[in-house]
């Protein structure tokens, strides 16, 4: 698995062709990049509104199909709260969603250096957990 984790509004002509087996077209070019570019967990209209300043030809289908192939492909994840659309996310590493109640801005939370789930969650005997998904809600403290 590639790590997109460090890019910061990347140019989608500076993707390789193929990325995790996935041929990288123009427009899965340009929806990944408007995922890493501001990281805000956007919905799929967000960044259908967001490629079409570059890419004004590009669909809502397309940018549906290009999420479907970039979740399939583990190169985004996809974030599920609630009720809520899907949004979508670069950080491929374990970690957690804290929404916030007032303004709705999603924001990665961490593990702290050196836990484990194990360390607070009481998982059964022999379990390998395959997928990890926590979402938070609250405010900020202020």
């Amino acid at each position: 698995m590639i790590s997109l984790a460090q890019q910061k509004n990347p140019d989608p002509t500076d993707f390789p062709s193929e990325l995790e087996g996935l041929r990288m077209t123009k427009q899965r070019r340009e929806v990944l990049a408007v995922i890493l570019a501001e990281r805000d967990h956007p919905k799929a209209n967000d960044v259908f509104t967001r490629a079409q300043k570059r890419m004004p030809t590009i669909s809502l289908a397309t940018v549906y199909n290009c999420l479907e192939a970039l979740v399939s492909h583990n190169l985004v994840r996809q974030v599920n709260l609630e009720r809520e659309s899907s949004r979508y996310c670069p950080n491929l590493t374990d970690h957690c969603h804290f929404q916030d109640e007032k303004s709705g801005k999603i924001h990665d939370v961490v593990f702290k250096d050196g836990v484990k789930l194990e360390d607070i969650l009481e998982l059964p005997q022999g379990t390998e957990v395959s997928h990890l998904e926590i979402s938070l809600k609250g405010t900020f403290g202020q």
